[in-house]
């Protein structure tokens, strides 16, 4: 398996595209305007505790106030003040919190007006960014995370990843941060850790404690609110939580963002630094290049087509989001409607993991897969779903298929979901939309591939524009379809056509309307 990270920088945002052996499965803007991403750390001002809602309102400084929810405070939230106001008034010149006295825990079952009040000082940090009409979400349990660890301000507790499946592993990592994990901070032990000497966990560890002190300083002189810690850039964060060995390629048309990740890759991995490359190309974008562009446009639409004739069909409604599986009504070699249906729900399986990923949608996903009635083939279905799945950093949880086909998928939201537009202008007619060309290409190629497996002959009409685009160049599509089918596809052009046009007809020149 091949992973490549290609990076596009632009005036305004710098788009980020993560492939998984050619194909396109997450993607990334980090606009520059953007000021509330997740990770970053304020000090800011409670505006108001509700206590009907257990929560404050927070001042950040974005047209909406910070939700702060009792359940987000943390368990340690009176030592963070006390810390606060010391170094705040310059009684404290220490930041490591080896000397500093921890107050009580507060009740985890408590009332927030009870122990933070209007205009109170706090440090909270960003865990949902700012979504439709929402503020963002906040906590002021701090964690700053590094390439194998994450620290955790006032705390003592060490965790290790449950990913780590050996017990004998967790155990070694969990002896080897206890010894170099400082007093009044608890360590989080991250899944790339695995197998990791103790000197790479311990220059993290440094790393992050430098990241703390340097925050800290800030505190005397920082206005309320202010961001007083940001986030790694978009490039060296997603590198830190999913770079691995698996990385064969990271692209980038910029020459001061190639720069910044090279030297972000010599920090982690500096084995693998020859694999950033600076591309540059007058002719060709790098979206482009790496086919990007187009799977974009085949990917964000309302309908996704998908191998062997089937696609999905992706609606959004306030409350939740619905994908509908659907076969195509397609021809199958398969003996009976069982196997076909299974086939079909395997197949969207994949592409239901992929799309949530890419579009990273959140909230409540159901799905509705074609219905099976063997128990077995819904268990296949599920344990098939959830290892799909199993790559996805968003929090998560799958149900299993219900008796109708329905299958219920929870899934983190922490930013607005990326929604691109796949509709263009109407050549016809200026006054509405369609789907952009290239996806009706794709359409033909899967009605060919379903079409010329149940018919000897097929004649395809379709405008002259989209006859030229599959009749010219060597090897044209035709010519492609000839060689793996053994069957010439006869293509007219219809002047009569608008651009999106086209029919399929038999040898006795009956259209072909399955």
């Amino acid at each position: 398996m091949n992973k490549e990270l290609i990076i596009r920088s632009g005036s305004e945002a710098v788009d980020f595209a993560l492939l998984k052996d050619g194909k396109l499965v997450e993607l990334h803007k980090e606009e520059e305007k953007s000021n509330f991403q997740v990770g970053d750390i304020f000090i800011a001002k409670i505006r108001k505790p509700v206590a009907g809602l257990n929560a404050a309102f927070v001042n950040v400084g974005f047209e909406k106030d910070a939700f702060l929810h009792y359940h987000d405070l943390g368990p340690n939230l009176a030592s963070q003040l006390k810390f606060i106001k010391l170094v705040s008034a310059g009684k404290i010149k220490d930041f490591s919190l080896k000397s500093f006295p921890f107050e009580k825990e507060i009740d985890k079952d408590g009332v927030i007006t009870d122990v933070i009040s209007a205009n109170q000082s706090i440090l909270v940090q960003v865990v949902k960014e700012p979504i439709s009409t929402k503020g963002p979400r906040i906590s002021s349990e701090l964690s700053l995370a590094g390439r194998f660890i994450v620290l955790v301000p006032f705390s003592d507790r060490v965790s290790i990843s449950q990913k780590i499946e050996s017990k004998e592993e967790k155990d070694r990592l969990k002896r080897l941060v206890q010894s170099i994990r400082p007093k009044g901070f608890g360590v989080i032990v991250r899944t790339v850790a695995e197998g990791k000497k103790v000197a790479e966990l311990d220059k993290d560890l440094q790393n992050l404690l430098s990241r703390w002190t340097a925050m800290c300083k800030k505190l005397p002189t920082a206005h309320h609110p202010s961001k007083i810690l940001g986030e790694l850039n978009r490039a060296s964060s997603i590198l830190r939580d999913v770079f691995n060995d698996s990385f064969t390629g990271i692209h980038i048309d910029d020459e001061e963002l190639y720069n910044e990740t090279k030297d972000y890759l010599q920090e982690i991995a500096p084995s693998k630094q020859s694999i950033v490359k600076f591309y540059q190309s007058n002719d060709t974008p790098i979206f482009e290049k790496y086919n990007i562009e187009r799977q974009i446009k085949t990917s964000f639409g309302k309908t996704v087509s998908m191998s062997k004739g089937a696609y999905l069909i992706i609606e959004h409604t306030e409350a939740l989001h619905v994908i509908d599986v659907n076969s195509g009504n397609r021809s199958n070699k398969a003996t009976n409607q069982e196997d076909t249906a299974l086939e079909v729900n395997m197949i969207a399986a994949a592409e239901v993991a992929r799309q949530l990923r890419l579009r990273d949608m959140g909230g409540i996903i159901v799905v509705d897969f074609i219905d099976m009635s063997n128990p077995e083939n819904r268990k296949t279905l599920y344990e098939f779903l959830r290892d799909e799945m199993s790559d996805d950093k968003a929090k998560h949880k799958i149900l299993p298929p219900s008796k109708f086909g329905l299958v219920q998928i929870t899934r983190q939201r922490v930013r607005p979901e990326v929604n691109i537009k796949t509709r263009e202008e109407d050549p016809n007619n200026d006054k509405e939309e369609i789907e952009a060309p290239i996806l009706i290409i794709d359409r033909i190629t899967l009605d060919i591939d379903r079409l010329l497996k149940v018919h000897k002959k097929i004649v395809l009409n379709a405008h002259p524009f989209v006859a030229a685009y599959l009749t010219k160049g060597f090897p044209s599509l035709r010519s492609k379809w000839f060689f793996e089918y053994k069957k010439w596809v006869k293509i007219i052009p219809r002047d009569a056509y608008t651009f999106l046009e086209y029919h399929f007809y038999d040898k006795n020149g009956n259209e072909i309307k399955d």
